[in-house]
């Protein structure tokens, strides 16, 4: 049996400025549809990625910023970290560890992510 981790809800209090946020980072805006005056949802896509974020009304009871650890993963952590820049996203300087490279940032609202380029240690 396959699992599939398709959809994750990222709490936020602007729609439209978190909207535009994980665009300029990059996100793939998928859907934007306001069903009723109490539901609004809206689906977010990393460029190359199977799972997806939704931010919206009615979405989810958690609290705005409380999201900490959400993670995607890039081939070249200093091509991530140039990019993002020039998009204008605050992000930390690389963190260098044994398994990995990452940069971190914040959405709008304090919801917590790490970009990690995966490292394969040579043996020896």
């Amino acid at each position: 049996m396959d699992i599939k981790l398709e959809l994750v809800a990222i709490p936020v209090t602007d729609i439209d400025r978190a909207k535009e946020f994980y665009v300029r980072l990059g996100f793939n805006a998928d859907h934007d549809h306001t069903v009723n005056e109490d539901l609004r949802f809206v689906q977010l896509t990393p460029p190359g990625s199977a799972c997806s974020i939704c931010i919206g009304k009615g979405v989810t009871d958690a609290e705005p910023g409380s999201v900490v650890g959400m993670q995607v993963v890039v081939k070249d952590i200093e091509e991530a970290e140039r990019e993002f820049k020039s998009r204008g996203i605050d992000i930390s300087p690389i963190d260098r560890q044994p398994w990995g490279n990452f940069v971190y940032f914040s959405d709008p609202d304090g919801n917590k992510w790490a970009v990690q380029e995966i490292v394969i240690p040579s043996a020896g």
